[in-house]
């Protein structure tokens, strides 16, 4: 499987046809989907269409940049003109938005082809990615175990090929989490930097937009090009301008630091030594390492109030739509008061300004991306709405969502797998806007290691 980097420059110098590319990934889709469940809907008429005007365009020489003829997965909660975005929901199963979510705008002036819509754990209240009104998407590694949410189907068509690359979005993990479970690339950006404009809301304070793909450097080229879609939002937040370029940088300068409290406890026996082993190759590759203590955010009822608020409507008009783990956990988020939801944006604010005065000499952050290996599908399955909610929150999110709640930009990578061939992945997170760094740091780390070249056999 190519990379979108590989692609992009094979079909710069027109030695390979994005109509052929989009043939072989839609010729995967009909193969691999059945099994995986990774597509609710697959725009296979409208991406031949677009691929061949990619291919008629590079033909006449006009080469629009990195994304013009690449496959693109969107998940399914980004809005796309005239095709279905459900939020893997029944209360959506008829939602056809007229226009086009900003960043599928931007991927459309980009000349991207997009081949379908992402599965996802409904309305992305969810990290394992079991519950849907489509079904859950399986791990293309085991097909018996999850693959994690809420990102899920962007996540395993990554990781088969079915696409070169795909958007997902992240609230509390929901790129980084599957991202690690399947051995990908998942970047959740810091917040502004990319649009939501079109998104399916779940919590507005802390959703993201973000890319998965194969490699560090294709979610940069990726990330570039979405992150014009809202410069205003960029330039006031002193964002990083996005250039592939500097990912190459050296890394031998930077100062890394591991917050063990709270991030490194109950680590699951075949996940441990991997992660010694990927702290050991990144202790190597920058100045120095220190143990650092990061503050606890409590987004608590600040993300319950934000994801009821968007749902109330629903939950009263039609519950009977939702599907009955969904409906159970919203309804577990009425009755926080206007005050008490004030206070705590209040309280969040100051532990946000306590991390970054403590983290002002350090570039990045190490820890697990997922500490467990992917849980069996069946075992989630059976479990009732909070005590699922639970289990995510502890074993899948507990890494991803302190960084989430801080509004950092952060990266899981994969670093390695276990003896049962399960993947695991290293996070890299670091203060607000310093996207560039962690990217590069991610992208020296998986450089020397190599991991993400090992692809799941899908024949």
């Amino acid at each position: 499987m190519l990379s979108l980097t590989e692609a992009a420059q094979q079909i710069k110098v027109r030695k390979l046809s994005p109509l052929e590319l989009t043939v072989e990934c839609l010729a995967r889709i009909e193969r691999l989907n059945p099994t995986l469940n990774a597509f609710i809907t697959v725009t296979a008429d409208q991406a031949l269409e677009q691929a061949r005007q990619a291919e008629c365009e590079v033909v006449a020489g006009k080469w629009r940049g990195p994304l013009h003829g690449i496959p693109i997965a969107l998940k399914d909660l980004l809005d796309t003109a005239g095709v279905l975005t459900s939020a893997a929901s029944n209360q959506f199963r008829k939602r056809v938005p007229t226009e086009d979510a900003d960043v599928v705008h931007a991927l459309k002036s980009a000349g991207a082809v997009i081949v379908g819509k992402t599965n996802l754990h409904e309305f992305a209240f969810g990290g394992s990615g079991v519950v849907s009104a489509f079904g859950p998407v399986r791990n293309p590694w085991d097909l018996q175990r999850i693959t994690g949410g809420s990102s899920s189907g962007s996540a395993a068509a990554v990781a088969t090929g079915m696409c070169v690359a795909a958007l997902g979005t992240d609230t509390g993990g929901s790129i980084r989490c599957p991202a690690a479970l399947c051995s990908i690339v998942g970047h959740r950006p810091t917040n502004g930097l990319l649009s939501l404009k079109g998104v399916i809301p779940l919590s507005a304070s802390f959703d993201t937009v973000g890319p998965m793909t194969q490699t560090v450097r294709d979610a940069v080229v990726l990330c570039q090009a979405l992150a014009t879609t809202d410069s205003t939002a960029a330039t006031n937040n002193g964002l990083d301008v996005f250039t592939p370029s500097r990912i190459d940088e050296s890394v031998a300068k930077l100062a890394v630091a591991i917050p063990r409290a709270g991030f490194f406890e109950d680590i699951a026996a075949d996940v441990q030594p991997l992660i010694d082993d990927a702290l050991k190759v990144v202790r190597s590759l920058v100045a120095s390492e220190r143990d650092v203590r990061l503050p606890s955010p409590d987004r608590g009822k600040v993300f319950d109030a934000e994801v009821y608020e968007y749902h109330e409507p629903m939950v009263k008009q039609s519950p009977e739509l939702y599907q009955s783990n969904t409906l159970d956990r919203l309804r577990s988020c009425a009755g926080i008061s206007a005050s008490d939801y004030i206070r705590k944006v209040r309280g969040l604010a100051a532990v946000q300004e306590q991390a970054r005065d403590l983290c002002r000499d350090i570039d990045a952050l190490l820890t697990p991306a997922v500490h467990i290996i992917a849980p069996k599908l069946a075992e989630l399955q059976s479990m009732e709405a909070m005590a699922l909610r639970q289990f995510e929150t502890k074993w899948l999110l507990r890494n991803t969502i302190p960084f989430s709640a801080l509004c950092w930009p952060s990266v899981s990578v994969s670093c390695g797998f276990t003896p049962n061939g399960l993947p695991v992945g290293l996070q890299i997170s670091g203060p607000p806007g310093r996207d560039n760094v962690i990217l590069r740091l991610a992208h020296a780390y998986e450089q020397a290691t190599g991991w993400y070249k090992r692809r799941p056999v899908t024949e």
